[in-house]
């Protein structure tokens, strides 16, 4: 496999126009994966030892960075992320930080799961990022507190250890580590600032908080839904129809290019476990005059299973959440929506519950992620 990129060192400094135009990045394996750090899952920064010129919160914001060369504040550079005061050492005699001395910011995922990929973006941070990082991760219950995280008897494993990074830069590190996590202590050593934190990886719900719901959404992030696999995702990712609540706006769902072939665009998605689907939403929300003309679901149990029709074309209408209760339960570990002939949906919700052979796989997983 490849190694995944690494950027170290100062970037040049801003000379003027495209903030972006210098902006190291690269492909890495793991970013299609779902976002644990998404806010819109509910995730948070909920404590930071220091926050003197920009705010922890800048961490998880969606969209990338921002950099406006004359924005300054009664603290200095405004900057669109998280960054900390300089530190200095003991004395005159030892002006410099101690080896050991660092900042820390704790996060919560929004949704528990296994880390695969983690994305410390220094994105404007030319000359004022961190040396190193470094992240931990833990599995606590509940809603613990920043008190109770910091507690000694809470365990932290490494994810990433101290690892030089370079400014202006997304700086990806692949995560090896097959454990389930609910929250992470992103560390920067000494000081200095990060644009924003980016945690790809796999969701793990808990089965007993699943059982208790009986009838949810199988294929919702939070759940442990997943986009396999989509024909188009021109304008927007087909990930975006199952996260949580409706569409906001326009590209909060997933719309396609326009067709000029006889053909028709798909997401193919992979269920919590296996599960029996009893009601189905369609929603369209805000797609008005790019929605879907149609729509069909195709169900298929295993890996190798046969594909079996379980709602066929169906007329949608524009910003119109269509539902509709399937005549007998469906046995299914993977959906395929089709749309004809192209357009766009805003959510795909799924109404179920798991069979007895997946729950009990869903309850094994997570003992095996020592959860």
């Amino acid at each position: 496999m490849t190694a995944t990129p690494r950027f170290t060192g100062d970037a040049n400094p801003y000379g003027g126009g495209d903030p972006y135009a210098d902006y190291r990045t690269a492909d890495f394996p793991f970013t299609p994966l779902v976002d644990l750090a998404d806010r819109r899952l509910g995730a948070g920064v909920i404590a930071a030892n220091d926050e003197f010129f920009a705010e922890r919160e800048n961490l998880l914001k969606p969209e990338p960075a921002e950099f406006d060369p004359e924005r300054f504040g009664h603290k200095g550079k405004i900057m669109d992320g998280w960054e900390t005061r300089r530190r200095r050492g003991a004395g005159a005699d030892r002006p410099h930080p101690a080896d050991e001395d660092h900042d820390w910011a704790l996060v919560r995922l929004g949704a528990p799961g296994v880390v695969r990929g983690i994305v410390v973006d220094t994105a404007h941070f030319r000359g004022n990022y961190p040396q190193a990082v470094s992240v931990e991760a833990a599995c606590v219950p509940g809603s613990p507190s920043p008190e109770d995280l910091l507690a000694p008897e809470v365990k932290w494993t490494t994810l990433i250890p101290r690892t030089a990074v370079g400014g202006h830069a997304a700086n990806g590190f692949a995560v090896a580590a097959e454990q389930r996590v609910t929250h992470l202590r992103v560390n920067q050593h000494p000081d200095g600032g990060i644009a924003r934190l980016r945690v790809h990886g796999e969701v793990t719900p808990d089965p007993g908080w699943l059982a208790a719901l009986g009838t949810f959404d199988l294929v919702a992030l939070e759940n442990g839904g997943t986009v396999e696999d989509a024909s188009d995702r021109f304008y927007s990712p087909a990930t975006n129809t199952i996260q949580p609540g409706r569409s906001r706006k326009m590209d909060d769902g997933w719309e396609t290019r326009r067709r000029r072939d006889r053909g028709n665009d798909w997401i193919r998605y992979r269920l919590v476990e296996q599960a029996e689907i009893r009601a189905v939403e369609i929603d369209t929300a805000y797609l008005k005059g790019n929605s879907a003309g149609w729509a069909s679901l195709s169900a298929r149990d295993g890996e190798n299973g046969d594909w079996t029709e379980v709602l066929p074309r169906t007329r949608l209408q524009p910003d119109t959440n269509h539902r509709f209760v399937l005549p007998e339960a469906v046995r299914a570990t993977h959906i395929r929506i089709d749309i004809f002939p192209d357009g766009g949906i805003s959510r795909l919700r799924l109404f179920g519950a798991p069979t007895e052979e997946g729950a009990a796989r869903l309850a094994a997983r997570h003992r095996e992620l020592g959860a």
